[in-house]
């Protein structure tokens, strides 16, 4: 029964997870696997769920974005290059500061998360889709541009 529980648990993150990437129905292999990879872990003897969501980024982008928030945002995790609960984190308190994100720093990118990351990009590094809160194609080429812009200067 237990299991049934967190099996019917983990599904609903992973389906979460998707359309907080952007959609379900138009993931293909590629953009799949770069957008959201959830990964299994043993958390005190029980399953536990870790999302990552690098929407698009590379390892080295995302390494260098990771540094970056280690040096002004509090990130003391990993530079693993797997933007996790803690990287966003990390991002979502600049993006308070300076961007209109107005929820909790929760770790998950969720839609108002993504809009006040739209918000970033389309103020800096040439994002000009609408501030909807979906990370499509337009959101995810603004992101590599800030990845790249991490890499040069982290």
């Amino acid at each position: 029964m237990r299991l049934n529980t967190l099996k019917r648990t983990a599904v609903a993150i992973i389906a979460a997870a998707g359309i907080a990437a952007g959609s379900l129905a138009g993931a293909t292999v590629s953009s799949a696997a770069t957008a959201t990879a959830v990964k299994q872990t043993a958390v005190t003897g029980e399953v536990g769920t870790l999302a990552v969501y690098n929407f698009g980024l590379s390892t080295t982008q995302a390494k260098a974005v990771q540094r970056c928030l280690a040096v002004d945002w509090g990130y003391n995790d990993a530079i693993d290059g797997l933007l996790g609960t803690n990287s966003w984190k990390a991002l979502q308190r600049p993006l308070a500061e300076y961007w209109d994100y107005n929820d909790a720093i929760d770790g998950i990118p969720g839609p108002n998360t993504i809009k006040a990351l739209q918000r970033m990009l389309k103020s800096v590094y040439g994002y000009t889709g609408p501030i909807d809160g979906i990370a499509g194609d337009g959101t995810r080429a603004a992101f590599k541009r800030f990845g790249d812009k991490a890499v040069s200067i982290c």
